[in-house]
């Protein structure tokens, strides 16, 4: 192998290994509080983050949840304290484990296509349930408005007026 081959080798081998600095993401975020909303003391965020295909990544992130269970976490349209709000998207379970769940949306429920900037103007809040069926289906550990929802009276805070989910 020559000399030359040698340096374009290792120029091609440099470049290959190289991560690319591109990202899915375009910069646009938002993170909004989720408050504990029962007995047990789960609180966090979420965040909205805008991708360069047109979906919105929504990642949760809570400390409170621990063991192998899952909890089911949904997109509601109206404010927190509203009962019987309608589902506007079901996310990605929680991992109690890891307190986390991240989602990659691009419609709603009833198949709207939805964007960051559609969601960062709705009128909406994200609950965590305790679990997806029975009795716990109903308790909330941890919720709070989103979007155009953050600016209502209750700011996002969570209250003994907690609206329950919608039956399905």
């Amino acid at each position: 192998m020559t000399t030359r081959s040698v340096a374009i080798l290792l120029i091609f081998i440099t470049l290959a290994c190289q991560e690319p600095n591109e990202t899915v993401f375009t910069g646009n975020e938002s993170t909004y509080n989720l408050q504990s909303g029962s007995v047990y003391n789960v609180s966090g965020t979420v965040t909205l983050k805008e991708r360069k295909d047109g979906s919105t990544s929504l990642i949760v992130t809570v400390t409170g949840t621990e063991g192998n269970a899952t909890h089911p976490v949904h997109l509601h349209k109206g404010y927190i304290n509203e009962a019987g709000a309608d589902v506007a998207a079901q996310l990605t379970p929680l991992a109690a484990q890891t307190g986390r769940s991240e989602t990659v949306l691009t419609q709603l429920a009833d198949e709207t296509p939805v964007t960051y900037a559609a969601l960062t103007e709705m009128i909406a809040n994200i609950k965590i349930h305790l679990s997806e069926t029975g009795p716990g289906r109903n308790v909330i550990l941890a919720g709070g408005n989103i979007g155009k929802g953050i600016t209502s009276p209750a700011n996002g805070r969570l209250s003994y007026d907690l609206g329950v989910c919608k039956s399905e």
